[in-house]
């Protein structure tokens, strides 16, 4: 019953929105902003966050509403993925929000850099899925996850303010995953993908 709360709360502030972004009419503008408002506080209703923080996260954007796009780099030797273990003890495969101003590739190495010390060159896109249909903790929002297969060109690990330490890992031996942001279900899948350069990319 939660996902259908943040299901709906979620829906009505695309809707309202768009409508605050089509809308001409003075009133109708009102009703879009009433609909916000009322959204913010069914999503801090049903995550135990506080609703001036719900509000920052999604009243404060403009254009008409669409999914937020998360890089992760699939980086495999010897049969083993790379991972980095965040602050608070949890691992991933490098990556987070595509940044303005760069491609997909510019911003999957970038991210690397920063959080593993790789130099990357970005080879090919394996897999692009929708959060919220693989296995994720649900969120209040729409996120599109895209994962890059990536060759490594030189660096080394250097302890940052995100990440605390990086390694390799065969399925069979994963650390505790920060599994907002990789499952064990995406990497068997993107270990599966990259060892076959014929494969389509999986998308949905």
């Amino acid at each position: 019953m939660e996902d259908k709360w943040l299901s709906w709360a979620t829906e009505i502030q695309a809707i309202a929105q768009a409508g605050l972004t089509y809308g001409e009419d003075a009133f109708d503008r009102e009703r879009y902003t009433r609909l916000r408002e009322i959204s913010a506080q069914i999503l801090a209703q049903h995550t135990d966050l506080p609703v001036e923080k719900v509000a920052n996260l999604f009243c404060n954007e403009e254009g008409y509403q669409t999914p937020k796009a998360d890089t992760r780099a699939v980086i495999i030797r010897d049969g083993a993925i790379l991972l980095v273990r965040e602050n608070d003890g949890r691992w991933a495969m490098p990556g987070g929000w595509a940044d303005i101003g760069l491609t997909l590739s510019q911003n999957v190495e970038k991210e690397t850099k920063e959080e593993a010390g790789l130099d990357v060159v970005a080879t090919r896109v394996l897999a692009i899925h929708n959060h919220a249909t693989h296995n994720h903790p649900p969120l209040p929002w729409s996120i599109w996850k895209i994962f890059v297969a990536c060759e490594v060109r030189g660096g080394e690990f250097v302890q940052n303010v995100e990440t605390t330490a990086s390694g390799y890992f065969t399925p069979d031996r994963l650390p505790p995953l920060a599994e907002g942001k990789t499952t064990r279900e995406q990497i068997e899948l993107c270990l599966e993908l990259a060892a076959d350069d014929a494969r389509p990319v999986e998308f949905d």
